[in-house]
């Protein structure tokens, strides 16, 4: 009998077996904003703002404002990594929500 196999994988499984994801190439090759190398991975929420913000103000490929290019990566980036995202790392992100929200002189929801 065959065993059953969990939906979600990690990143080092998913090498391993050379399965692709959509996703991760968004994140890696997006066609809107040229990223910083790991990014995602950084600890310092302004850090991570700052270099969203400057990402998507560089930008010619974007349809939408700065702020909601920026705005929609960071958010596409914590939906998809799901429940396989830490919660120190889910907080370090929210908490550049906030902040790229101040870099852009917008007030909170």
């Amino acid at each position: 009998m065959a065993q059953k196999r969990s939906k979600s994988r990690s990143a080092a499984e998913s090498s391993e077996v050379g399965i692709h994801y959509w996703s991760g190439d968004v994140t890696r090759h997006s066609s809107a904003l040229d990223l910083e190398a790991g990014v995602f991975t950084w600890d310092d929420p302004a850090r991570i703002a700052r270099s969203l913000k400057r990402s998507a103000e560089r930008s010619e490929r974007r349809k939408s404002s700065p702020f909601r290019s920026a705005m929609s990566m960071l958010t596409f980036y914590i939906n998809r990594a799901g429940k396989d995202l830490s919660d120190e790392r889910r907080k370090a992100l929210e908490l550049a929500k906030d902040e790229l929200r101040k870099a852009f002189g917008r007030t909170a929801v």
